[in-house]
């Protein structure tokens, strides 16, 4: 009897532990990413805090004399120099973040260490596991991007109080750069360089060209196109705008923001397709 018992209350446990994977699944597929990242969580806080500090005198305070020495009254966009890359810089870091977290770590979840084939077995669907990812990311981007913002504020280069919106601003730039790049990454079946090439051919391209150093009108009229179809440039764009009222059309500012959404979400749908294809195979 009492074997019997134990039995069923096992079999009890084991449904309901399904019910709470299936849903909460996105949840736990997120616990599990940041467990990981807490391993090294000395690492990514000196790092968030020493590399907005470097960016800060290396841009705004030494390249920024020589910009604002040459750039008259006006300043650039007309504000200093400081002020107008502290927006890009920010959104630059979420951006980057986007290229490093959905790459490796996610060929190594598909094939290094399988571990997302073992959350699917939990059972937690496939659109869980994209969505634990992309939570978890989201979280990572904007714990980052807020310190960015309050190294960039204490310096005074974040004049306005909704200057605060950058940090969501920016991380729904990294997830709009970083969501179809999930998706490409996912499709991927052998590591054979394609990511390095992705830094060297996308990442760093796209922070040279997107408005980020200097306004995208200072571009040759062939290289601008690079600007307008970068997550960056419209992440930037945007945090002008709440940073210190860069004065652009409204009809501008809908564009950059669903210009972001669409990209978040398709490749958002696009990676879902691709994951579950994988894992149902």
């Amino acid at each position: 009897m009492s074997q019997t018992r134990a039995t069923t209350d096992f079999a009890a446990e084991a449904r309901a532990a399904g019910v709470r994977a299936r849903r909460f699944g996105a949840l736990y597929s997120a616990e599990h990413h940041v467990r990981v990242w807490r391993r090294y969580l000395g690492v990514n806080v000196a790092s968030a805090i020493g590399t907005p500090v470097m960016y800060l005198f290396a841009f705004g305070v030494g390249l920024g004399v020589l910009v604002n020495a040459n750039a008259g009254p006006g300043g650039v966009d007309g504000v200093s120099y400081l002020v107008f890359i502290a927006p890009a810089l920010i959104a630059t870091a979420a951006v980057t973040i986007a290229s490093d977290e959905f790459t490796y770590p996610v060929m190594q979840g598909f094939k290094w260490n399988p571990i997302y084939v073992g959350m699917h077995a939990a059972p937690i669907s496939a659109r869980q596991v994209v969505d634990g990812v992309i939570i978890f990311v989201a979280v990572r981007i904007f714990a980052t991007t807020l310190v960015y913002f309050l190294v960039m504020a204490a310096f005074g280069a974040v004049p306005l109080a909704t200057g605060l919106l950058t940090v969501p601003i920016a991380t729904l730039t990294g997830i709009a750069f970083g969501a179809p790049l999930f998706a490409y990454a996912a499709a991927q079946r052998e590591d054979r360089g394609q990511f390095a090439v992705v830094q060297r051919v996308l990442v760093l391209p796209l922070t040279l060209f997107s408005g980020t150093l200097f306004p995208l009108e200072q571009l040759p009229v062939f290289l601008r196109p690079i600007g307008w179809i970068s997550p960056l440039w419209h992440g930037a764009e945007l945090g002008r705008v709440t940073s210190y009222a860069a004065e652009r059309p409204v009809w501008m500012i809908a564009v950059h923001l669903v210009f972001l959404l669409a990209l978040a979400i398709g490749g958002w749908r696009l990676t879902v397709r691709v994951t579950r294809k994988r894992l149902d195979a």
